[in-house]
């Protein structure tokens, strides 16, 4: 049974699961979009909005846990200071993922994923 399991595996184990994932919202934040496969996408942006949400109360504490994820001090400074602000007033609903054509060789479908 699948009870209290979050998350999609990607058919990855979990050391390269989890490197991906990081990489792809430290690119989600700095670039402020990015172009992946639909199940990636869904995985970065719900993992993205946590960290815009934790990112929206400046305190040590959440620097340091948006800085275990991120491990960019340049990406994590612009979460704090350009983006978290931006969103202060919202409840949720950071991220907006479009479906963009499906891909060539295995016919997976790529999304965009952008900040709204």
């Amino acid at each position: 049974m699948k009870h209290r399991k979050k998350g999609k595996k990607l058919g990855l184990d979990k050391a390269h699961r989890k490197s991906l994932l990081n990489n792809l919202i430290g690119s989600l934040i700095f670039y402020e979009g990015i172009v992946t496969t639909q199940a990636k996408a869904k995985e970065a942006a719900r993992l993205a909005e946590k960290l815009i949400t934790l990112a929206k109360n400046d305190s040590l504490h959440h620097r340091r846990c948006i800085l275990r994820v991120i491990r960019d001090e340049k990406i994590a400074k612009k979460l704090f200071e350009v983006i978290a602000p931006r969103y202060k007033e919202h409840k949720g609903g950071y991220t907006q993922i479009t479906r963009l054509r499906k891909r060539e060789g295995d016919n997976a479908l790529i999304c965009k994923v952008k900040l709204v």
